[in-house]
């Protein structure tokens, strides 16, 4: 038994040994393939984020674009420029104001002129809720950077958010588009602004995982897109409010403000993100002028959401495989039984046997394999040490027999020589009184030998008398001598 069980031990251990080592290799390419898996589905998020931010830019470009040559038509009509700014607003949900601005003294009689055209409040889309301004924040609009970047150097591109007092109460994402006049000399600057808590929102509806979201940073550090409105407002990234942030989550802005790409693990409320981000790329087409926007867009995710399904896979494989493992252990212990089983029957039949259990019932073997051959010679040597057995029992039989028929006979004997003492015994003791009597007789007889006839007559007839008594005892002893020694020679 202790062999069979050192048996199951060694067959369960090998295959246990090349299960955990088949799973070992499974489980670390699948870990890794589903790994990779991962960070491609979190890069192709990030790729689809910064389609959908730059489809909202391209919408407003398109839409300022729309309006551009008609303008170039008419510059000599100043209030039509209003119209021009009505219309765009207008025309796309995106857009929260627009301002076309002239250099100074283009128009006769007027140092400075902006047509200004925003929404009432910035979350509104009614066209009833517009306002027409020639003013925009508390400093002339040739102090501003939309406008003596674009108007300076010809720089048509999304300038960082204006925030503070560049602006008037809500951060601002302004895309700047000079425009010349017919002798192809800069006269003024067309503005579209874009509400970045707006973008924000629009960005963040859809969200690339269920606790994830987009992030856009500026070239100066500045929130373009976040799901917390007070950092949109933060003048910087690395302000006083976001100094207390983790170092890792500092090197992953660091990082994004470097224009690098690639991914960071950073800790934050000590709970494990991941951040994936790249340089914001705008789409490149032979109808879209070259634009420059310094940004850098990325997608945070808690670790759990971008490994979340392959943690799950990973425990779903290793739950399968331990039920796997404990279910073959069952059949493989199952079956071993089922194989040992005869071996186990065998044994304990040849153990019986080798007690001294010579009759034990053994089945007609049935097998043909080892196990067969073995119950079959078992099966054999058992009859034939059955016969010789059964044998032996006979002749101690037949000789218990004849041990109690001598032991008998012995009894016999002891008793007739007993019966014969007692006898001899008896006899000799009834010639005592006879032969004292004769003794007696004849010692009167020799003392007094002068006695009278009648007293001698007397003690000779005693003497005769007593003679023949003891000839009758002795022929009482020679005749039972010899009955006994006849009844010896027939035995």
């Amino acid at each position: 038994m202790r062999k069979i069980n050192e048996l199951n031990i060694l067959v369960i251990g090998e295959a246990l040994l090349l299960l955990v080592v088949t799973l070992g290799i499974l489980g670390y390419f699948s870990h890794k393939t589903l790994k990779q898996e991962a960070l491609h589905n979190a890069e192709q998020t990030l790729e689809g984020t910064m389609q959908h931010i730059d489809n909202i830019l391209l919408s407003v470009e398109q839409a300022t674009g729309n309006i551009y040559y008609d303008l170039i038509e008419h510059l000599n009509d100043s209030s039509r420029m209003y119209t021009y700014s009505r219309k765009l607003v207008e025309s796309n949900s995106y857009i929260d104001g627009c301002a076309i601005c002239f250099r100074p003294g283009y128009y006769p009689g007027k140092d400075l002129f902006m047509a200004y055209v925003h929404h009432k409040t910035h979350n509104s889309n009614n066209p009833s809720d517009l306002i027409v301004s020639q003013t925009f924040a508390n400093r002339p609009y040739t102090e501003q950077i939309w406008y003596t970047r674009s108007m300076n150097t010809g720089w048509i591109g999304w300038i960082d958010p204006l925030k503070g007092d560049c602006t008037e109460d809500e951060p601002l994402v302004t895309f700047c588009l000079p425009f010349n006049d017919k002798n192809n000399k800069r006269i003024g600057v067309i503005a579209v602004d874009v509400a970045i808590t707006q973008l924000s929102k629009i960005i963040l509806a859809a969200k690339p995982s269920n606790n994830g979201y987009s992030v856009l940073l500026g070239d100066n550090g500045t929130y373009i897109v976040h799901p917390d409105k007070e950092k949109l407002f933060n003048p910087k990234i690395f302000s006083q409010s976001n100094r207390n942030a983790h170092p890792s989550e500092l090197e992953a802005a660091k990082a994004m403000l470097a224009g690098e790409k690639g991914m960071k693990e950073f800790r934050r409320d000590g709970s494990d993100w991941w951040i994936f981000y790249k340089p914001f790329s705008p789409v490149k087409w032979a109808e879209r002028s070259s634009i420059e926007a310094n940004w850098s867009v990325g997608v945070v995710y808690p670790e759990n959401d971008i490994f979340g399904l392959h943690n799950m896979l990973l425990y779903l494989v290793v739950g399968i495989a331990i039920a796997g493992f404990l279910l073959q252990f069952l059949l493989w212990r199952w079956i071993i039984r089922k194989q040992m089983n005869p071996l186990k029957m065998l044994a304990k039949s040849a153990q019986h046997i080798a007690q001294g259990n010579y009759n034990e019932t053994l089945p007609y073997p049935e097998r043909s394999d080892e196990i067969g051959l073995l119950q079959s010679r078992l099966y054999k040597m058992q009859r034939a040490l059955q016969g010789e057995v059964s044998e032996a029992e006979e002749e101690t039989v037949r000789l218990r027999l004849q041990g109690e028929m001598m032991r008998a006979e012995y009894e016999q004997v002891i008793d007739a020589n007993e019966l014969k003492s007692s006898f001899l015994h008896y006899m000799t003791h009834q010639m005592v009184a006879p032969s004292e009597s004769i003794d007696s007789s004849a010692t009167v007889l020799c003392i007094k030998g002068d006695s009278d006839e009648e007293t001698k007559g007397k003690e000779a007839d005693n003497i005769q008398r007593k003679s023949q008594t003891m000839v009758d005892l002795l022929s009482h002893i020679a005749h039972f001598t010899a009955t006994e020694t006849k009844k010896g020679g027939k035995s």
